[in-house]
């Protein structure tokens, strides 16, 4: 049976990791959407056929996962840091992934135009 460490050096790593990389993403995709925004011409239909390509809605969608999972490290910590009471802590995760795992829901729904 492996006994898992509850701290040392490398416990954190991952989620360090994780921040970082889920930054990058959404650093990369804000640049990129800046720039084409300043580059599409104006008006409904050039939006429309923007978003309407498969690379735009992959590439938006692969960024709200990294948005939520960035949010998830970021609350969970929070909630261990600050929440002293058991209870209400776990309380507190629970809704945190609820709420979380809804966002990511709509967000397939509105991206990917399901009904």
């Amino acid at each position: 049976m492996v006994e898992r460490k509850l701290a040392g050096a490398h416990y954190g790593l991952r989620d360090w990791a994780m921040q970082r990389v889920t930054a990058v993403i959404m650093l990369i995709y804000t640049v990129l959407f800046v720039l084409f925004l300043l580059m599409l011409p104006s008006g409904y239909d050039a939006w429309q056929a923007f978003f309407a390509q498969t690379w735009v809605k992959l590439f938006t969608q692969v960024t709200f996962v990294a948005l939520f999972l960035h949010a998830w490290v970021g609350i969970r910590d929070l909630w261990m840091d600050y929440v002293k009471s058991f209870g209400l802590r776990l309380f507190l995760h629970v809704a945190t992934i609820i709420w979380l795992l809804g966002c990511l829901v709509y967000s397939v729904k509105v991206i990917w135009g399901l009904v």
